[in-house]
């Protein structure tokens, strides 16, 4: 779920926000950085960005002809989200089709669960369609859901994963 990881990283400070005494060029890279991460977003083999928690070097400043700009090599710790197939972990249902729902986890916005693997559960139509069970169980729109992943697949265009869950398995469902 949550990784901690060790990244290198290329941080581009632009000639007009060098200071000559250099106090405030590590603000200015840690800035920066944090600014380049958040935009980043994902990577397959890392999941998403949620967090720069240390930064553990800064590398020798090299000036870009060009532009007069400066390139430092930084190398820094975080945190990071990925799920993992197997993996149980609860999220919030934010649309309710008549084959399956959608959730949300952490910033994985698109989770499918199909009514095949909602055992026990039948689709209810209506103005708020839901799933109900014989029990009285609900699954409707902002209902917390414990799934189990069964695969997540990364899809490069948006910087996104996409996850298919599952409700098969004991204390899967509706958290009360």
């Amino acid at each position: 779920m949550f990784l901690k990881v060790q990244m290198p990283w290329n941080v581009i400070i632009p000639a007009d926000s060098l200071d000559a005494k250099g106090l405030m060029l590590k603000k200015a890279i840690v800035i920066r950085l944090m600014d380049e991460f958040a935009t980043k977003k994902a990577t397959k083999d890392l999941g998403y960005f949620m967090a720069v928690t240390t930064l553990e070097t800064i590398g020798e400043g090299r000036v870009r002809h060009n532009t007069g700009d400066v390139l430092f090599p930084v190398f820094f710790s975080g945190i990071t989200f990925k799920m993992f197939r197997g993996e149980i972990l609860q999220g919030v249902v934010h649309k309710v089709l008549k084959h399956g729902v959608f959730l949300k986890c952490g910033p994985v916005q698109n989770i499918y669960l199909s009514h095949i693997k909602m055992p026990d559960y039948r689709y209810v139509p209506g103005e708020n369609g839901m799933f109900m069970n014989d029990k009285h169980s609900k699954i409707e729109k902002d209902v917390v859901i414990r799934f189990i992943v069964i695969g997540t697949k990364w899809m490069e265009a948006e910087r996104e994963f996409q996850a298919l869950v599952s409700l098969e398995g004991d204390y899967l469902g509706p958290v009360s």
